[in-house]
């Protein structure tokens, strides 16, 4: 089985410190210091990035086990696009915040394209035998 090269490691472990860097500064300091109508709002969302965040740092250690989070990465942000920012651009209604999520989203999308090894996960994901799904008799 072919493996991954090592610029395709280099440039996984780059995206995973972006992630990671990214969402320290913008969500740690979100959590750390809220109000308690802030966390109703957004402390699920917020959680939730925090925990990419996390595993981000992981991948920069494992960055070929850690495909599945890049394309977790790719996929929300993706579905955003299309579902909530495409609409919103076609009824001229974005406004500064909005603009602000497109960019950031739109600029994980192309990273997370760029950087995932595409052979390897269709050789991993699509040709690969799939997992049993029960216990063996012994």
């Amino acid at each position: 089985m072919q493996e991954v090269s090592t610029f395709r490691l280099c440039l996984l472990r780059a995206t995973y410190l972006v992630i990671a860097v990214g969402l320290a500064l913008m969500i740690w300091p979100r959590l750390i210091h809220h109000t308690n109508d802030w966390a109703l709002k957004n402390g699920d969302a917020a959680g939730l990035l925090a925990g990419i965040q996390v595993l981000a740092m992981l991948g920069i250690r494992y960055p070929v086990k850690m495909i599945p989070l890049l394309l977790f990465e790719l996929t929300w942000k993706s579905i955003w696009l299309l579902a909530i920012a495409l609409p919103l651009w076609q009824a001229d209604h974005l406004d500064a915040g909005t603009r602000e999520s497109i960019n950031a989203c739109g600029f994980g999308v192309v990273i997370c394209l760029v950087a995932l090894p595409w052979p390897y996960m269709f050789r991993t994901y699509i040709l690969a035998r799939g997992d049993r799904w029960g216990m063996r008799a012994a």
